[in-house]
């Protein structure tokens, strides 16, 4: 697990997306995502939405199941589910700006509920959930095998968790992890990043059995020469986001420094792109009895 040389908080998450709002909004769109370019001529916009598609069919939804949206950011991707898939998604984020705007979301997108919460404290009654995602939310877990067991436990027996997560490579170098993942996890504000191995074993401790898992780290990297084109016009065009930038009462303007570092670690493999599918056990963390294949 790659560790930050500075403890990073729920309350240091929080604040970031606070404290950034306005640049997340403006830069990444509604979407608080990497996109998916699948055939490397899609728009930043469709690409996104390919991401949301893809997550959609790892779930394979039914009208009317209960989702979970674990982290749900400005809640597009739940509103999606709940317009295109008929789903009933509920989601949580724990930034109180994003949460402004899934609130308003709901009013206007019928099965979509958003609740500013942490979801390691969700509050949410066990056996509430068909099925459950994650979308670049796990990262910032400050327990991750806690966030495996919140999602356990609020999942039916046979419910099944999607997650798309930045992970380290399994055995990065010295440099790597000195220039590019800590440094991404310091100023990103992540507790953690897991590898692939490390998220299967948490996954499996807590009662979940893998379905599939797909690296497409090359089909989302693009997201980064997006990000930082966008970030280099508006600090040209917009004197507010340059001034958030460049005040030294930013809390997050380190957050900057990333994206060059982002996009390296995801061309060399520092950093790895994984969208897992798992099911839940029917018999618990325990035993592997009754899985449905």
């Amino acid at each position: 697990m790659i560790l930050p040389n500075q403890p990073q908080t729920a309350r240091d998450v929080s604040n970031h997306y606070d404290e950034l709002d306005s640049a997340y909004r403006d830069i990444w769109g509604e979407h608080v995502h990497h996109g998916y370019w699948a055939s490397g001529r899609e728009t930043a916009a469709e690409a996104a939405e390919a991401l949301v598609r893809l997550v959609a069919d790892r779930l394979d939804l039914s009208p009317g199941q209960e989702v979970c949206d674990i982290g749900c950011g400005y809640g597009a991707t739940g509103g999606w589910l709940a317009e295109h898939r008929q789903a009933k998604v509920t989601g949580f984020t724990i930034s109180e700006a994003q949460a402004r705007i899934g609130r308003a979301r709901s009013e206007r997108v019928p099965g979509f509920t958003c609740f500013c919460r942490d979801w390691l404290a969700n509050a949410m009654a066990d056996q509430s959930f068909d099925r459950a995602y994650a979308i670049e939310s796990s990262e910032h877990m400050v327990d991750k095998p806690r966030f495996f067991a919140e999602a356990a436990r609020v999942l039916r027996p046979s419910g099944r968790l999607v997650v798309c997560a930045w992970l380290a490579t399994e055995r990065p170098t010295p440099w790597e992890v000195r220039h590019l993942l800590e440094p991404i996890c310091r100023e990103g504000r992540l507790p953690s990043m897991g590898s692939r191995s490390e998220y299967e074993e948490m996954a499996e401790a807590n009662g979940f059995s893998l379905l599939g898992y797909d690296d497409i780290s090359r089909n989302v990297r693009r997201t980064w020469v997006v990000c930082l084109r966008r970030t280099l016009g508006r600090l040209v065009a917009d004197p507010a986001l340059r001034r958030l930038a460049l005040s030294r009462s930013t809390d997050n303007r380190s957050f900057l420094l990333s994206l060059p570092r982002l996009l390296l670690a995801l061309r060399t493999g520092a950093m790895r792109y994984g969208v897992f599918v798992w099911e839940k056990k029917l018999s618990g963390p325990a035993s592997s009895a009754g899985i449905r294949r």
